[in-house]
């Protein structure tokens, strides 16, 4: 399947899961926001957006959505499917799926990801909560990972564009 085709799949399901790119820059600029002076929204959605392109990125959004999915429809055996549905806190299969997105920027992913996953600000908030027809057990760690990866993408970039003035 081409690229495009993949990141516009990815970028569909996350929208019909309620969850918009906007929410997810707004996550990265509380993540950064203290560290990098005139930071905007804009330029984290640019970091947002380039992350979501990534192939293993795509992979890992599609295949917990799809579980989350399997899950509302009680279609999954049990006793995985009691498992994702009350989202138990030994699980740990969708912080595993999600770490594969936090590798892809390195160690300052993960250790963003581990604080906005504790707090859970913004939309992650809204995720978690286990009130409602639809289950999140996968979407919200994907979600805060993506965030987090993000955050680090924007920082390493930062980082890049302070050297090279020192430079010069």
């Amino acid at each position: 399947m081409k690229e495009e085709r993949v990141y516009q799949i990815a970028l569909s399901k996350l929208r019909k899961r309620g969850v918009n790119l906007d929410e997810i820059a707004d996550l990265v600029f509380y993540l950064q926001k203290d560290y990098h002076q005139g930071l905007t929204l804009a330029e984290c959605q640019e970091h947002v957006e380039h992350v979501l392109r990534k192939r293993e990125v795509q992979n890992a959004i599609l295949t917990g959505i799809e579980l989350d999915i399997l899950a509302e429809k009680n279609i999954l055996s049990e006793p995985l499917l009691e498992i994702i549905r009350k989202d138990e806190s030994l699980y740990g299969i969708d912080e595993i799926l999600a770490t594969s997105i936090l590798n892809v920027y390195g160690s300052i992913g993960l250790t963003n990801y581990g604080f906005i996953d504790r707090v859970k600000p913004g939309i992650l908030k809204r995720l978690d909560n286990k009130d409602g027809d639809q289950i999140h057990t996968f979407l919200d760690d994907l979600v805060g990972a993506l965030a987090a990866s993000a955050a680090a993408r924007l920082s390493h970039n930062r980082k890049k564009q302070q050297d090279a003035k020192q430079e010069s």
